[in-house]
C-alpha cells in the first residue's frame, strides 16, 4: 500500500500532526512521522523531500507555524501532492502560517486545511490515496455513514429531550 510522510518543524507541532497519524491508523494506511525544520537543517529537509518519492511516499501531509515554509518547500521539491497542516501560533493565531502555506505561487500547489487541522489532513491524504484504491474507498465511505449515524443520534436525542435538557446531559 502507498505510504504518506507527516513531517513538521517541531515537536511542538507533535499534538496536531498526531491527528493526521489516528485518521490514517484508522484507514489502515501506512505512514511515517518525523521532525525537520527547513530553516534549521536545510540539508536533512532537502534529502527527505528528494528521497521521499522513493521510500513510496504519494502523499506528504506538512505542519508548520509561522512563516510555515515546510509545505511549499515539500511541494517543491516532491512531486506528488502535499496537504499543508497550519500550526496556531500565540503571536496571530495561526493566521500567518495560514496564509504563508496557501498563497503559494503558480505551479507549487499546496492543498490547505484548517488551522490545526492534522485530522482533515489525514482524511484528505486517504481520500487522494483512494482514487485508485477501491477497498480504502470502501473505508471512506463507512466512515462518512457513522460521521452521519453520529449526528443522527443527537438530533434525535435533542427532540426526545429538548436542547435545555441535552445541553444538561453534556
Amino acid at each position: 500500500m502507498a505510504k504518506v510522510g507527516i513531517v513538521m518543524g517541531s515537536d511542538s507541532d507533535l499534538g496536531v500532526m498526531s491527528k493526521a497519524a489516528e485518521m490514517l491508523e484508522k484507514f489502515g494506511i501506512e505512514y511515517e512521522i518525523t521532525i525537520i525544520s527547513a530553516h534549521r537543517m536545510p540539508d536533512v529537509f532537502f534529502d527527505y523531500a528528494k528521497k521521499a518519492e522513493e521510500k513510496g511516499f504519494k502523499v506528504i501531509i506538512a505542519g508548520a507555524g509561522g512563516a510555515a515554509h515546510l509545505p511549499g518547500m515539500c511541494a517543491a521539491i516532491f512531486p506528488m501532492p502535499v496537504i499543508g497542516v497550519p500550526i496556531y501560533t500565540k503571536t496571530v493565531g495561526g493566521v500567518d502560517s495560514l496564509y504563508s502555506i496557501v498563497q503559494m505561487p503558480s505551479g507549487i500547489p499546496v492543498a490547505t486545511v484548517a488551522i490545526d487541522g492534522g485530522a482533515n489532513a489525514g482524511i484528505l491524504a486517504a481520500k487522494i490515496l483512494a482514487t485508485s484504491d477501491d477497498e480504502l474507498l470502501a473505508r471512506l465511505k463507512e466512515y462518512k455513514e457513522d460521521l452521519k449515524d453520529g449526528v443522527m443520534k443527537k438530533k434525535d436525542r435533542i427532540e426526545s429531550v429538548g436542547y435545555k435538557k441535552y445541553m444538561e446531559e453534556k
